[in-house]
């Protein structure tokens, strides 16, 4: 990219909108008076950026896409609530990311270098890790926590409050309803687990040790028949002090919906 960005003529930028001087803008984008836009980001044709949004540098927003729409709560009352998107996040036609809620923190927040295929959509005062991946159509409820490295397949779809732990793989056309561990796989219509992304383990520099560990973590807290407070105690006693087993059962002694099995 150019050091100098460059704004269609036919793009309406409000007056107060901040842009870093790199920032390229489409033809009929529209973007609001209180959004700001890091260095080297681009705005596509026709995307509307309105709201309390900031967005970090290098992302790009493509054609049609919806950012910082006010949330679709009945229970929103126009308070001055806010979308903080990190860097390098891909934010593909049709996506809707939605400001927060004062009765949820006021905030929905996102990482950086998450791809948010077509249709996605994250409501309002979730909170999104980095380097996740939203196939077309996967869709949050408000107040959902997603961990970093999360794959939800298309039309998949979470429930409001749950939480998505650190590398796990959401199937396509899952309807999500209780808190997923990290690591693991869920799928179906109520979501259940499938087993461990494994895959997602090799991508990411899982040792051959750690995925051992985390496949017997797996085994012992749901295979097992044990009682989760027994299978966790064990766990704790066999594999503590291991980063990806503390990590597993942080999570699941911390669910408040209740985890998905």
């Amino acid at each position: 990219m150019s050091g100098t960005g460059v704004v269609h003529p036919t793009a309406v930028i409000a007056k107060g909108a901040e842009l870093h001087p790199t920032v390229e803008v489409g033809p009929f984008a529209v973007i609001g008076p209180d959004v700001r836009i890091g260095a080297g980001s681009t705005v596509g044709p026709h995307a509307v950026i309105e709201g309390r949004t900031t967005l970090g540098e290098k992302n790009r927003v493509f054609q049609f896409a919806s950012v910082g729409a006010i949330p679709q709560d009945l229970k929103y009352a126009g308070e001055a609530t806010a979308l903080v998107i990190g860097n390098g996040n891909q934010i593909r036609e049709f996506t809707t990311l939605h400001i927060g809620t004062a009765g949820g923190g006021g905030v929905t927040r996102i990482g950086n270098q998450n791809l948010f295929m077509a249709y996605s959509h994250v409501a309002h005062d979730s909170q999104v890790g980095s380097r996740c991946v939203f196939a077309n159509g996967a869709t949050l409820a408000g107040h959902v926590e997603v961990g970093d490295f999360v794959t939800l397949g298309g039309l998949s779809a979470v429930h409001q409050f749950t939480r998505i732990g650190a590398h796990a793989f959401i199937a396509g056309g899952a309807m999500v309803v209780m808190d997923v561990p990290p690591f693991c796989v869920a799928q179906g219509d109520r979501a259940e687990l499938a087993g461990l992304n494994i895959i997602g383990l090799q991508r990411h520099g899982f040792t051959e040790e750690q995925q051992a560990r985390c496949k017997e973590a797996y085994r012992i807290l749901f295979r097992s028949k044990l009682p989760l407070e027994e299978a966790v105690a064990r766990l704790r006693v066999e594999f503590g002090g291991n980063s990806e087993v503390d990590a597993l059962l942080d999570f699941v002694t911390t669910s408040r919906r209740g985890l998905t099995r």
